[in-house]
């Protein structure tokens, strides 16, 4: 999504650099208002009161008729026509907001997924192979980049080698060199959070993909969900929070 960094690096990189929690909070706030006053605008709120309060007495009507199933039947089908309807309506705004949340959700994925690499960090960069090739693979680094494993390195059994590095502040081209086949992967070492592709792929070529093994961000720091023994990433905590945005305003705005 590094065609939407030029719009959105500029409002949303500051939040980054301050707290990952608090861009991820602002863009669950922002997507979710967007998307309530699409609804609001796009749809018809007193038709939409009808097709809920149709709802609302179809569920008490079947909970009464819950002693003569045919009877229910009957007005389950009716409910579901009113379910059908209330749905046509609101497909609408839902399609209209879609396509800017799903870029919006691309360019979170891409600077909200992992830490950065910091100056001085020693971190791990993969090439994978064909099937066919067994001679031993180098890497190949700038001045600027300490090689900690061994250059050249045998190709493991998952047609795979690994080198650890370490690089000073800024970009740093490592090259990965298996035979007379050459292939680069771009690497950012900063001490904000930003960070390049974590994987590139390589078509017609004896290696087949290079990765640069990064840290997966973690927001919330070392705070474990309890119970669940769960640290949430970003997607998470976006879906929490924008759920808790959502009930409000549409509470606030009174929307059905």
């Amino acid at each position: 999504m590094s065609f939407l960094d030029p719009v959105l690096n500029p409002v949303f990189q500051p939040l980054l650099d301050i707290s990952p929690i608090l861009a991820i909070v602002v863009l669950a706030f922002l997507i979710s208002l967007l998307i309530t006053l699409v609804y609001k605008f796009m749809t018809n709120q007193d038709e939409m009161k009808r097709l809920k309060d149709q709802q609302k007495d179809f569920q008490k009507k079947m909970k009464e008729l819950r002693s003569n199933p045919a009877e229910m039947m009957k007005v389950q089908k009716e409910a579901m026509k009113v379910n059908m309807e209330y749905m046509k309506h609101s497909f609408k705004p839902t399609l209209i907001t879609m396509l800017p949340i799903v870029l919006i959700f691309g360019w979170m994925s891409a600077h909200l997924s992992f830490e950065p690499i910091y100056p001085g960090e020693t971190y791990s960069i993969t090439a994978f192979f064909k099937e066919s090739i067994s001679e031993p693979a180098e890497l190949m680094v700038d001045e600027s980049t300490e090689l900690i494993s061994k250059e050249k390195q045998n190709i493991g059994e998952d047609k795979s080698v690994s080198w650890n590095v370490k690089s000073d502040e800024g970009e740093h081209i490592l090259t990965v060199k298996v035979g007379k086949n050459e292939q680069s992967k771009k690497v950012l070492i900063t001490k904000e959070l930003e960070y390049e592709e974590q994987v590139s792929t390589f078509q017609h070529s004896d290696i087949e993909k290079i990765t640069i093994d990064y840290n997966k961000l973690k927001p919330l720091g070392k705070f474990t969900v309890p119970l669940f023994n769960w640290q949430p990433g970003w997607l998470g905590i976006y879906i929490i929070f924008s759920i808790i945005f959502s009930i409000s305003m549409r509470k606030a705005m009174k929307l059905y």
